[in-house]
């Protein structure tokens, strides 16, 4: 089930409570059944390609052409098909849905081969704006997990103009290489432990060599709960198999820890981000009961976002990769803020 806390003076369900103080709000709504992951047969089908800044960007769409335009975002290691539940119900409920390869994912290739390997978070977004650019979208509802929420914020964060609604799993994502710089807790570093992998030539030649293994892996920690199945798993890490998804993953991770360099272009984005900056788009956060990968609490970031906000607790054993396994609460969130 979803358990909305009160947040006053700014949540989605005041709206429906007709003039209920929002200090009141507090709802639980029925259960969203966790997916059982039986429908790896299922895909989302034809993909599309388009240039688009540095990239050729591998997308699938969905949809209406003249719909209201929802871009979906995956994370690491998932890859589209994290949607593959909620693009076709956004798209029924008249929505025009994208749903793009990352850098170093599928079908998304490098236009030229001079082009550095670059996973800084800024990048990925600065992506999805060429991306809406070559589409011609001025504006989208935007929702994410894992990368795909960090650049979610991100975008909201720096282009507020370009991002109609935001829905982020695990809230507010946007970091910096000087918050990277600081320790934490023990518990908290162990789950961190592929980061300090990657920072190492071993495990660089590790991934690259174990990567299918290795993205398992992270699936079965991220989502302890989730009994998704082989045909399920073998659908996304088609994904990995992109020439730069070893480059783009390890790059990412270094240049979080300072032990990379990002591209001069980009450091005033970097430099913006660096100072946290609050989000003012309508927004709904969403977390897992069961999540087992690194995220926050959410009162850790309630005050980012403060423009109309609401989060959502998604419980019934729902791990890391919210989206597919519990669609249904995804979906509701993404069609509740882009109607909102």
């Amino acid at each position: 089930m979803i358990v909305s806390p009160p947040l006053p003076r700014r949540s989605f369900l005041a709206k429906a409570a007709l003039g209920v103080a929002a200090a009141q709000l507090s709802s639980i709504v029925p259960a969203f059944a966790q997916s059982a992951g039986t429908g790896g047969s299922r895909r989302l089908e034809p993909l599309k390609n388009i240039d688009a800044g540095s990239l050729s960007i591998g997308y699938y769409e969905a949809g209406p052409a003249d719909g209201a335009p929802v871009i979906l975002l995956h994370g690491w290691p998932y890859d589209i098909h994290m949607f593959v539940d909620i693009a076709p119900q956004l798209a029924a409920a008249g929505f025009r849905v994208i749903v793009p390869y990352l850098r170093g994912y599928g079908s998304t290739r490098f236009l030229s081969a001079h082009t550095p390997r670059n996973g800084q978070q800024s990048v990925v977004a600065v992506d999805i704006i060429a991306l809406m650019d070559a589409l011609k979208i001025k504006s989208a509802t935007v929702a994410g997990c894992d990368w795909g929420a960090r650049t979610a914020c991100i975008m909201a964060a720096l282009w507020p103009e370009r991002v109609k609604a935001l829905v982020s799993v695990s809230g507010y994502l946007i970091g910096s290489q000087q918050a990277g710089k600081n320790p934490l807790p023990p518990a908290a570093e162990l789950q961190w432990w592929y980061q300090y992998y990657f920072a190492t030539e071993r495990g660089r030649a590790g991934y690259e060599k174990n990567r299918h293994d290795f993205a398992k892996l992270i699936w079965q920690l991220a989502s302890p709960k989730w009994n998704f199945d082989a045909a399920t798993f073998e659908r996304s890490a088609v994904a990995f198999e992109n020439p730069d998804h070893v480059a783009i993953t390890v790059h990412n991770y270094r240049w979080r820890l300072g032990l990379a360099d990002g591209e001069a272009r980009y450091q005033a984005l970097e430099d913006r981000l660096a100072k946290a900056p609050v989000i003012g788009v309508p927004t709904i956060t969403l977390e897992g009961d069961a999540n087992g990968a690194p995220h926050p609490e959410p009162s850790t970031y309630a005050k980012k976002f403060s423009g109309t906000y609401e989060h959502r607790l998604v419980s019934g054993g729902i791990g890391h990769n919210l989206p597919q396994e519990a669609p249904e609460a995804f979906a509701k969130a993404v069609l509740d803020v882009a109607r909102g």
